[in-house]
């Protein structure tokens, strides 16, 4: 990995890499909750749609959720200005290790075996591409 300033070592990259998808998981868990309090919208229906649009700007787990997004974002902005991308975005990877396991842990959500081994293989690409 390239490190592009001279203060700026690879351990606190990876940190601060760790940091924003961790931040980004738990957006994506976040709105998954608010949308889940919200209920389903009917895409053929312009009154549902009106509801659903209305719900999402009312709802503070949305807001939150697109907080956490937007701080996942500025702190991936200082990640680019540190380290190549061809290093820092394989490592976005890791949120659908953490997305998987916390859906598991948190919403319950039943989890196949074929999940279970495709993100054993997402793991083994994350850790040769953060070797390299």
């Amino acid at each position: 990995m390239k490190v592009k300033d001279e203060g700026g070592s690879s351990i606190n990259a990876l940190l601060l890499i760790i940091i924003s998808v961790s931040i980004a998981v738990a957006g994506q868990l976040v709105l998954k909750l608010g949308a889940e309090g919200i209920g389903q919208v009917n895409l053929g229906n312009w009154e549902s749609i009106r509801h659903f649009l209305f719900a999402l700007v009312s709802s503070p787990q949305v807001l939150l959720g697109l907080a956490l997004y937007g701080l996942s974002a500025v702190i991936w902005l200082v990640v680019l200005s540190r380290v190549d991308l061809s290093y820092a975005y394989p490592m976005v990877a890791i949120s659908y290790v953490l997305m998987l396991i916390l859906s598991r842990l948190l919403l319950n959500e039943d989890v196949s075996l074929t999940r279970w081994i495709g993100v054993a293989i997402i793991s083994l690409g994350v850790l040769i591409t953060s070797r390299s």
